[in-house]
């Protein structure tokens, strides 16, 4: 077996191509490495707003809130329903409302849609995670609004003592900014649910409801108490399996898209390695000769140069693993389809996701070097001794 130090100073002597092939597979690595986050960065986000003991109820054959509309009168029998958990002697549930208003964002030309939520008063007990941490709550009843964090100043009118139109010539008062924990709720705008209703016309509708439940247990029971009741039209589904709906066709275009990228440029990537190790195999000509002649077997020269290509794979890998690790600290705003609003999302880099990179770097400079190496192997000593 040839010592692997040799293939290092080989690389090493060779500092211009290897450098540029292990950049090359480096841009690959990030790109595929940054897709994958951004997928599972959202499958998160979107993820983390559900919770197994929590029922969404929606108009049967709705998507999603937007497109759901549930009457009021709805709403009292849902909470009476097997299964709801009540506490402090009434029902935890919630009727909210849901539309999309479109706002200008600051720093570029154009708007984007932003999910505003029509909540009741008692939004913050119903949803513990969420945390106040700049101004204060929103007053019942009035023109007062929060926002969530990701949210805050990317939007005219979307910060603290600012206003804006919820529609046309209906302004309301930024009072507070709320988080709760990464989920999708932090791109939300909550409003006074008879102020948003009053707005769109809504009154007497709902566009979902929420309700706690006993236990995670009790949803059957719930479910069957819902459906059953063919005169309601209505439909119940754990609210983590509706996050997760609304995340699965997202997250699956985005890492689509970038593993289709990220396997056009490893192409590039390949070819790149497949001259450079040819380049080599041409200029030692004479060293694989002296190796031949010294008593190495056609098989320890073709693992040798196959190792030396895959060295230089996952050491261009290991580089952009690295700097896709800093995508973590970046937040991405994308239209969700679900809803039809934008939502800001963060990069979630796992181990598993760079494991997949690196894997990858390695099937690249496995192919890339698969063929020099082949001819490597094939060389004659006599032959590259009469050459040299």
């Amino acid at each position: 077996m040839i010592p692997v130090r040799y293939n290092i100073r080989s690389l090493a002597v060779r500092k211009a191509t290897t450098l540029a092939t292990g950049l090359g597979i480096a841009l690959v690595v990030f790109v595929l490495a940054s897709a994958l986050m951004l997928s599972a960065g959202i499958r998160k986000t979107l993820g983390i707003s559900g919770k197994p003991d929590t029922a969404i109820v929606l108009r049967q054959g709705s998507d999603a809130e937007l497109g759901s509309l549930i009457e009021e009168p709805s709403v009292g029998i849902i909470l009476a329903a097997p299964g709801v958990k009540n506490e402090d002697g009434a029902p935890a549930g919630v009727g909210e409302v849901i539309v999309v208003g479109a706002m200008e964002k600051l720093g570029a030309i154009g708007v984007s849609n932003v999910q505003l939520r029509g909540v009741t008063d008692n939004v913050m007990k119903f949803r513990p995670e969420a945390k106040i941490i700049a101004g204060r709550v929103a007053l019942a009843g009035s023109d007062e609004v929060i926002i969530g964090v990701r949210l805050r100043g990317r939007f005219k009118g979307l910060d603290i003592g600012q206003s804006f139109d919820i529609k046309k010539n209906r302004p309301v008062t930024v009072v507070g900014v709320f988080e709760t924990g990464g989920s999708s709720y932090e791109s939300e705008v909550w409003v006074d649910r008879d102020v948003l209703r009053a707005a769109y016309g809504r009154q007497g509708h709902v566009s979902s409801v929420r309700v706690h439940l006993d236990s995670a247990a009790a949803f059957d029971a719930f479910r069957i108490g819902i459906e059953e009741n063919k005169q309601l039209g209505l439909m119940a589904m754990r609210e983590s399996d509706y996050y997760e709906r609304q995340s699965e066709g997202t997250s699956k275009f985005i890492g689509a898209m970038g593993t289709l990228i990220a396997v056009f440029f490893s192409m590039g990537a390949m070819i790149g390695a497949m001259i450079t190790m040819y380049a080599a195999v041409a200029n030692r000509q004479r060293e694989i000769g002296t190796l031949r002649a010294l008593g190495f077997s056609r098989g320890s020269i073709l693992t040798s140069f196959l190792l030396e290509a895959i060295i230089l794979a996952f050491a261009g890998g290991l580089v952009g693993a690295a700097a896709s690790i800093g995508m973590g600290f970046v937040h991405f705003s994308m239209m969700n389809m679900a809803s039809w609003s934008e939502i800001v999302f963060s990069f979630d880099p796992t181990p598993a996701i760079l494991g997949r990179a690196l894997a990858f770097a390695g099937i690249m400079g496995l192919l890339g070097g698969f063929f020099p190496a082949l001819r490597a192997s094939r060389v004659s000593p006599v032959a590259a001794m009469r050459e040299a």
